[in-house]
């Protein structure tokens, strides 16, 4: 997404269109072609940990569609990578050892056209549950939640685990086009297992993000991206996107865009932005947006260092 400056009024905007225009969503397609090299997979094709892509909460990223890159990703580095189209219960849990959970909404607010306020859950008081009971015995999490209106639906699953989203749009105070860049050099970017990797050919020095929210979570978080001294999160009161000078706003400098968390036995991982993890070709002129990007050359590798902190939890 493009944060333009229209007098006093922020809009924000994808490739020219407002994020409220139904076109903009159906413009938003998978790259087929983005393909980056793997030379050694990790695990022998379809004998990896089983991942499994939520699609039952009104998800705006599937694995059939705006994550498909996602998923061929993680499929060729041997990963068994399939729909998750069930409710969360400890029954439909036990097929999966990763859960990926992508800009989910609740019924209410499923059609981008009633986005207001106030958001609606995207699960139930007991999928809650069985989730948090899942990854204090083992499993692991990737929970994902975009700008508003996406943190406010997960914002309940989220508190389970120490992490409260601000249910707006975070963005850094400048003439504003994204990416946002995170870099290991100015401290934005913070040394972990997943920025580390496992071998000095899986680090990773910079990370780029497409607008997003942000978040904070308790004293067990581990930082991985960090919001700079210039960053803001403004939420619209109509629950929409145009954000003018009447808009609520706070800062949000050293508030995380990404985190890694140990939760008992199991292991959760969380962002504040979706197309960093995929590939996508935004608007008429199919500009790239996420892995794909120019300034995007390593979040492939920093998808995979993720996934492989997870997969270390088995070991």
């Amino acid at each position: 997404m493009r944060l333009a400056l229209v007098s006093a009024t922020f809009v924000l905007v994808t490739a020219g269109c407002s994020i409220l225009s139904p076109r903009l969503f159906a413009q938003q397609v998978p790259d087929a072609a983005y393909r980056p090299e793997i030379k050694q997979p990790t695990y022998v094709p379809g004998t990896g940990p089983r991942v499994g892509i939520d699609e039952a909460h009104n998800n705006f990223h599937t694995a059939a569609n705006r994550y498909s890159p996602f998923a061929t990703l993680l499929a060729r580095d041997g990963y068994i990578v399939k729909p998750f189209s069930d409710r969360f219960s400890a029954a439909t849990l036990q097929r999966v050892d990763i859960l990926v959970i992508a800009n989910a909404l609740g019924e209410a607010n499923k059609d981008e056209r009633n986005w207001q306020l106030p958001r609606e859950s995207a699960f139930t008081s007991a999928e809650i549950k069985a989730v948090r009971d899942w990854v204090q015995h083992g499993g692991s999490l990737l929970l994902i939640a975009d700008h508003s209106p996406f943190p406010g639906a997960v914002n309940e699953l989220a508190h389970a685990f120490g992490v409260r989203f601000s249910d707006g749009f975070a963005y850094e105070q400048r003439d504003y086009t994204p990416p946002d860049m995170f870099i290991r050099s100015n401290g934005t970017l913070r040394p972990h297992f997943i920025t580390d990797g496992r071998t000095p050919s899986e680090r990773v020095d910079s990370v780029a993000t497409f607008s997003g929210s942000a978040f904070q979570a308790g004293a067990d978080a581990q930082p991985l991206l960090v919001l700079g001294p210039k960053y803001i999160s403004s939420s619209p009161r109509d629950g929409q996107s145009v954000v003018d000078e009447s808009t609520a706003r706070i800062s949000v400098s050293g508030w995380f865009q990404g985190a890694a968390i140990r939760f008992g036995r199991g292991r959760i991982a969380v962002f504040g932005e979706a197309a960093m993890f995929t590939a996508q070709l935004a608007g008429e002129q199919r500009v790239p947006m996420g892995m794909n990007h120019p300034n995007a050359r390593q979040n492939y590798r920093f998808l995979l260092n993720v996934v492989h902190w997870f997969s270390s939890n088995r070991s």
